[in-house]
Parts: C-alpha cells; structure tokens; sequence
C-alpha cells in the first residue's frame, strides 16, 4: 500500500507521528504544494490531502477509484463535491486534520457515503489506528467544541474577568484538559480556530460561535496570545 500525503511541513511531522513509517506494507510520499501533484498521483491509491477544502475544484483531479482523505474541520463533503461539480467523486473521506488535533489515538472522520465505511476500515486497520465516525457536518465534533471553547475564554479575557494563566490553569484543573484554551490556540493556529468558527456560525447561525472581537483582532494581526 502507497499513501501520498499532500500538506504543509508542520502537519506533515504530525502525520509521522501518529502513522510512524514502520510497517514494510506501506509507503509514503509527502508533497507540500497541489501543483506537485500530476503522475505522483495517478498510480496512487489512497491520499491524505490536507489542502484540498481550500481548493475544492481539485477534487476533480482524482478518480473515482482512489480514496481520499481531506481536511473537513471547516468545510461539509457534500459541499466540497458539489462545489466540485462532480457526478462521480472518489471515495472521499473527511478526518479532523486541524494540527494537535491529528495525532491522536482515535481518528475523528466523516464520510461522503455510508458504504464507503469497509474500506476506511479496511485503511485504519493497515495504519494501526482506530477511527470515530462523526456525521458530515462543518465543524465535525471535537473542532466545533474546542474552538468553541477558546471563543469564551476570549471574551472573558476581552472583559478582563482573568488572565490568559489564569484562565489556562483554571481549564486544566478544571476539567482536566490537556491543554488551556489559550496554548490550544497558539498550537492550533489562530487562523485555524478563527475559520473554524467562522464556517460554523455559518452553517448554524448559532451566536454560541460568533467570533469574539479580541479573537478576530489576533487573527488579522497574525498574533498569538
């Protein structure tokens, strides 16, 4: 089995940690950029593409016959096929590839039809991992409740109700959580959290994931906290 992987370097080292390349059944490529793609892909049966829900009319590069798995914190298969304007997709699978959020001991996917399930289990079970399957929704489950929760911490830090320590070691005493809202979002990606929220408040219209203001000004500055 030969598995193209299609990101940026950061996820890229992610990738090799939670699928360590030790098995002699399966090989990896790693590519950075779609404009690499041409005959590298063509022979290739499964690819993890990372980039694709930016660019979804390059979904119509690959065959029905290949499976591929995309980055769906942000974006619904659905509207990724029919932004695509295909009739025929690949077997397409949605996995919560948002960094920290990829190397875990459970891969959080979606998938486009429930038939293609034999075959993501065919697929986790070579990788060596197991998978939770969540409905085909913006958001998926575990992003939609995490950058849900950096969103309030932001606004209890915009109303100065406690500090950025104050409020990372409350969460981890408190709920016990690995990490605080804070160091989630700084190792997640302000941008990350930001278009998370930004594509579910679209989808639900739901004011729990209106974009707090302090949050939006880190993001355009391109700052952490």
């Amino acid at each position: 089995m030969h598995i193209v992987v299609l990101s940026g370097p950061e996820v890229a080292e992610e990738f090799k940690q939670k699928f360590p390349e030790g098995n002699k059944e399966i090989s990896f490529s790693f590519l950075h950029h779609h404009n690499q793609q041409g005959e590298q892909l063509r022979p290739t049966d499964i690819i993890f593409d990372f980039l694709l829900h930016r660019q979804p009319k390059r979904l119509s590069h690959y065959a029905p016959e290949q499976v591929v798995f995309c980055n769906a914190a942000t974006v619904q298969l659905a509207a990724l096929v029919k932004e695509a304007e295909l009739e025929e997709p690949c077997t397409l699978i949605g996995m919560n590839g948002l960094p920290t959020l990829l190397n875990r001991p459970v891969l959080e996917v979606s998938l486009l039809k429930p038939e293609h399930e034999e075959k993501l289990k065919y697929i986790c079970a070579a990788l060596g991992t197991e998978y939770l399957l969540v409905d085909d929704r913006v958001g998926m489950v575990t992003p939609r409740m995490i950058c849900m929760i950096i969103n309030e911490a932001c606004f209890t830090l915009q109303e100065e109700t406690a500090s950025i320590a104050d409020i990372n070691q409350g969460m981890k005493l408190g709920t016990n959580y690995p990490k605080g809202p804070f160091e989630w979002a700084n190792e997640m990606g302000i941008a990350n959290v930001y278009e998370v929220l930004q594509a579910v408040y679209e989808d639900t219209k739901d004011d729990r994931y209106k974009i707090c203001p302090l949050l939006r000004t880190k993001y355009l500055k391109g700052e952490q906290f």
